[in-house]
């Protein structure tokens, strides 16, 4: 595999800590935007009068747009650059909530879950792309960092409801408007900033004496990973806050809560991740993460009391906060950005069709009992983590597919 560098801008050393710091931002908005979706869905419901059923179709659009997004982002990440593959993601995720502050009715939001699902599935392989090109470049773990900002925009995103409750005075249904606006007029900024410091990322060649290189078997295995915790992370991200409102029969801006709890100790234990690969290796700390999971997840399926709830929701956010970043990191070291982006597709999908999966388990189960399913995909993980390289000797051999 042979890497170019695009000529078309004067070069951001990808090992340098301008590159590092646009990555971290692109994360972060990409984060933003959607937790500030995840955190309106009660609001939404609300406003629109929408049932279980209603918000499972509008997330399961947004997950075969982001399915359909992710394959063709991901090629021409390889072919023009992951950079301008971000460029082209985020614009869409934009026009996604604007429109979603003003839907009117439920096929506006369709709309705009679509649009969320083609910016979303677009920018994430790209932004991941480019993250592990600067990891390999810094030659050292940094991929954790990057995943923590994009929790840090997921917290502020879903945060950002309670907190324009509060100071607005805005009633359940009236905070999808102005909190769609705000999270845009701040991504159009941001925009405007990633213009000046994103560095050009490698274009990746797939063929070896003029013969095209076949994709890795242990990228199907860290796809069958990726499946679980994209369901286990997706769930939580889209259902938390709704879990919460009715398993406690709360408001539901307090039932953002549970989202803001898992974004938050996403947030503490990817920051601290990077060290912990360092010393402990990927392989452990994947595996320790899904036994986190799993243990949230149980959790949440058998309390009913907000407290508990809290607590539940927050040790599913400490578990699958480690898992994401690391598996990313392996399927890029393995195979560049074409590997990258089968194992990012299902995760992805996975992050947000199977949201829309357990909304109709929550139909025929109750929003409570249908966590059960994340919880036993966590366990998964633990089993499945053990295939993972633990050394350079390792990740040669799973490279050429042994």
């Amino acid at each position: 595999m042979t890497q170019t560098l695009n000529p078309v801008r004067p070069t951001i050393p990808l090992a340098g800590g301008k590159a590092a710091a646009a990555v971290i931002v692109m994360f972060a908005v990409n984060g933003m935007i959607l937790g500030g979706y995840g955190g309106s869905l009660p609001s939404l419901r609300e406003r629109l009068d929408l049932d279980a059923t209603q918000i499972a179709i509008m997330l399961f659009s947004g997950g075969v747009a982001g399915i359909v997004s992710m394959q063709v982002g991901g090629r021409l990440a390889d072919s023009i650059g992951a950079r301008r593959i971000v460029f082209a993601g985020l614009p869409i995720l934009i026009a996604a909530a604007l429109v979603l502050a003003f839907a009117p009715t439920y096929a506006f939001a369709i709309v705009a879950a679509a649009l969320f699902g083609l910016g979303n599935g677009a920018m994430d392989v790209a932004m991941n792309a480019l993250g592990v090109q600067v990891e390999a470049a810094r030659g050292k773990p940094i991929m954790s960092r990057f995943h923590a900002f994009f929790s840090v925009g997921n917290f502020v995103g879903a945060g950002a409801v309670l907190l324009m409750a509060l100071a607005l005075g805005i009633d359940g249904a009236g905070i999808v408007a102005p909190l769609m606006i705000t999270l845009a007029v701040i991504a159009v900024a941001v925009y405007v900033v990633l213009l000046r410091i994103s560095p050009e990322a490698a274009v990746v060649s797939h063929s070896a004496d003029g013969v095209k290189t076949r994709i890795p078997t242990m990228a199907w295995v860290l796809g069958a990973m990726a499946l679980a915790f994209g369901l286990s992370e997706g769930t939580a991200v889209d259902w938390s806050s709704l879990h919460v409102t009715d398993v406690a029969g709360v408001d539901p801006t307090v039932g953002a809560l549970g989202l803001i709890a898992v974004s938050g100790f996403m947030v503490v234990i990817r920051l601290l991740g990077d060290g912990l690969v360092a010393r402990f290796g990927r392989r452990n700390v994947v595996r320790f993460g899904g036994i986190c999971a799993a243990l949230g997840y149980g959790t949440v399926t058998v309390v009913s009391s907000l407290p508990l709830l809290i607590a539940g929701w927050a040790l599913v956010g400490f578990g699958v906060g480690m898992i994401a970043p690391q598996v990313y990191a392996v399927a890029g070291h393995l195979g560049g950005g074409r590997v990258l982006a089968v194992v990012v597709t299902f995760g992805y999908a996975a992050f947000l069709a199977g949201p829309a999966v357990v909304g109709f388990l929550v139909s025929h189960l109750g929003i409570q009992h249908a966590m059960a399913v994340p919880a036993l995909l966590c366990v998964g993980i633990v089993f499945l983590a053990l295939t993972m390289p633990t050394s350079d000797d390792d990740l040669a051999a799973a490279r050429a597919g042994h």
